[in-house]
């Protein structure tokens, strides 16, 4: 009998509601990847770079030319001073770039403080590393920290927190105070942090991102990491990076050449030229966004649901609690079967399930998708 290091992971909720969403041919707005495509230029650039013979490997840190435009980047968003040969690291997507931190952190029996609910990547990389995670709930309808449950939790085997700003699924952005309260802690008690910050260029209503770039000391404890994949509408390209610390980017490199050495080196080449030539991409993308939240929420505003705020990513909560007394699963079972639109219950992002009768659409999607999945939803 083989003995599974994951015994209790099986196939992703993602890829069970996508499969149900084709199977019943439903509007799919489970999982987050957008239905338009990819900017011109960078789908020119990368027809370019393969056609001109840039097929081999790239240095393992990444192509220096898109190393320097992402410390460019840094510096214009987040004032932040970045050596882009020493302290960035291009992976093949941000999900790389988390396990790899977590390995790079993470020793038997280390314990690491995560914030339910949680993106699904992180658990399982910290068991993989002889780590245990330890979960604190958040719930409905803020999704906010409680800085005094999580320095109780903290003790002699807390390694590191790991946050998620802008939240995916809550869309929730961490404040100015929050930031006050972690850097204490992590400070205090010796702590470093893994920032989970790809949806870092989708936040709403005016409201800057709060990246843990723009404090140097908090940075000097941090593994940061970003996604191209949801910044260009590429999410199929994998391709992310990962700013540390160059001491912490050494340890960080040392794992990252021997799970995929390099990333895709026409992409970096694309991805370099879409920075330098397109930048102004990257600043467009919080009205983009809001433009489709909005238009979502104002489908739904005479439905029965209930629409919980979204500061930031693509995704938008809505609570079922007066459409059906179905559990999250149960419910999104039902409603990709019998009405048609796929979502995804938020349980399943909890360690503990949760009672909150909440589900996640994504609203990275064409107008008249977000309209027809609204006017569906308003009748139940």
């Amino acid at each position: 009998m083989f003995e599974s290091k994951l015994p209790n992971l099986g196939t992703s909720i993602f890829s069970q509601m996508t499969a149900l969403a084709n199977q019943f041919e439903a509007i799919n707005l489970s999982q987050g990847f957008p239905e338009f495509d990819a900017p011109e230029l960078l789908k020119k650039q990368l027809n370019h770079y393969v056609l001109e013979g840039v097929n081999q490997y790239s240095p393992s840190s990444g192509v220096p030319r898109l190393q320097q435009q992402i410390a460019q980047l840094a510096k214009r968003k987040y004032a932040a001073e970045i050596d882009a040969a020493q302290q960035v690291t291009v992976t093949s997507g941000a999900t790389e770039a988390l396990f790899v931190a977590i390995q790079a952190l993470v020793r038997e029996g280390d314990e690491v403080i995560v914030f339910d609910p949680a993106y699904d990547s992180y658990q399982p990389a910290i068991e993989l590393a002889g780590g245990k995670s330890v979960n604190i709930a958040l719930h409905a309808p803020s999704y906010a920290i409680d800085w005094q449950t999580v320095a109780a939790a903290i003790n002699s085997k807390t390694r590191a927190i790991i946050i998620n700003t802008p939240h995916n699924p809550s869309g929730k952005t961490l404040k100015q105070h929050d930031i006050n309260a972690l850097k204490a802690l992590v400070i205090k008690h010796d702590l470093y942090l893994i920032s989970d910050e790809v949806y870092e260029h989708i936040t709403f209503d005016q409201q800057p991102h709060l990246s843990v770039l723009r404090d140097n000391e908090l940075f000097a404890r941090s593994f940061v990491i970003s996604s191209f994949g949801k910044t260009f509408h590429s999410t199929g390209w994998k391709m992310g990076y990962c700013i540390a610390p160059a001491a912490l980017a050494v340890e960080f490199r040392k794992i990252h050449q021997y799970v995929t050495f390099s990333s895709f080196t026409p992409a970096q080449h694309a991805l370099a030229d879409m920075l330098e030539q397109q930048g102004e991409h990257v600043d467009e993308l919080s009205e983009f966004y809001q433009q489709k939240r909005d238009v979502l929420s104002k489908a739904l505003k005479d439905s029965r649901f209930t629409i919980l705020p979204s500061e930031g990513t693509y995704f938008l909560l809505l609570d079922y609690s007066d459409v059906s007394d179905l559990n999250d699963v149960e419910f999104c079972q039902w409603l990709v079967e019998q009405a048609g639109v796929a979502a995804i219950p938020l349980s399943v992002f909890y360690q503990q399930p949760s009672n909150d009768k909440v589900i996640r659409l994504c609203f990275a999607k064409n107008d008249a998708t977000l309209l027809q999945a609204a006017e569906i939803l308003c009748q139940l």
